[in-house]
Formats: C-alpha cells, structure tokens, sequence
C-alpha cells in the first residue's frame, strides 16, 4: 500500500522528467513538452524509498520512466541521479532512475516472479487515508527467475521490442488498452 500525501513538489515530476530525458543514450531528441500518461507504485519493503513509474507523451512518443524517492542520497548511484525535488511534506527528495537503486530492482523481481501487481494507493487527508483508483494496472508474469537474470526496462513500449512471453512486467493505461511490455528478464 502506497500512501500519497497531499503535496507541492518542486520541480513537478513531468518537469523533472522532461529535464533529464535529453541527456540519456537511450533517448534522441528533445523533451521540452513532457505530459503524464499514468503511473504504478512497488512497496519498499523496508518503508524507506518511494518507487513509483511513469508513463509520459512525450512528442508522439511513449515512454516509461521508473524513479525511485529518496530522503538521502543512494552511495554509488551518481550517474543514475535524475535531480532533486522539494517536497512540502517530506523536504529534499532525491530522484533516481531506479534501475539504478537496489530496492527497485528488488521488487521488480519479486513481482515478476509472483506474479504481483502495483500496490494500492490511498492519498492521506484529514479525515485519514482515502482509496484512490489507479491510472494503470501492471502485473508480473510469474515464474522461476535465475540469480543471474538481467533487468531490462522497456523504455518506448509502444515501440521497442520486447518479448511477448516470458519474466515479463506487462501494463495497460489510456492509450494501451491491450498488456504491453514494461520490463523483463533476461
């Protein structure tokens, strides 16, 4: 279960995003203009780190960006540091490409060998926490997974390939109504 507060952030994730985009290897082009598509939460076992993924539009493309939020900085992870963000409840986060943080590779495993989904999300208000419906559904393929496989993030799923079958992480949103491809293993 994810708790969400009722928060300003600064930057916006979208303006994060759209800022660290051009400087990656794996995407061309620029990213003045990036518009949310929908997102899913993991749980971090230990409650520490957020980790949430994001589909944006950006320019006609899709792209799916998966951050984790941190209270300090991750030891060894500098070049998967996307930026910090002010956050009005929490203070300084800092925000990671989380195939770079331990703990979202963790439970990108885990869901995939289980064959779990995102966790539920409740925004917390005066009143006490409040069930918000989700704006994408993922799910894990389920099955046996090698202590050697690789992760691989699928980061234009509506345009890189990717197996169809296998240790899959498969989403819907608005715009994909059939389960695509949002990271595997290899």
């Amino acid at each position: 279960m994810a708790i969400l507060h009722q928060a300003t952030l600064t930057p916006t994730k979208a303006e994060l995003i759209a800022a660290w985009l051009p400087g990656q290897s794996w995407f061309d082009g620029d990213a003045p203009l990036v518009t949310p598509g929908g997102a899913y939460r993991f749980d971090d076992p230990a409650g520490e780190v957020g980790i949430e993924s994001h589909i944006v539009h950006v320019g006609g493309r899709v792209v799916h960006v998966p951050l984790t939020y941190r209270g300090a900085e991750l030891d060894g992870a500098e070049a998967f540091l996307v930026g910090t963000m002010e956050h009005s409840v929490l203070g300084t986060r800092w925000v990671y490409d989380a195939i770079g943080d331990p703990v979202y590779r963790a439970e990108l495993v885990r869901v995939i060998a289980e064959a779990d989904t995102q966790v539920d999300l409740f925004v917390e208000t005066p009143d006490g926490p409040v069930r918000r419906d989700p704006n994408m559904q993922v799910r894990g393929s389920g099955g046996v997974v090698p202590d050697d496989a690789e992760i691989v993030v699928v980061r234009e799923p509506l345009r890189d390939t990717a197996p169809s079958s296998g240790l899959t992480l498969t989403g819907t949103w608005a715009g994909a109504s059939a389960p695509t491809v949002l990271a595997y293993l290899r």
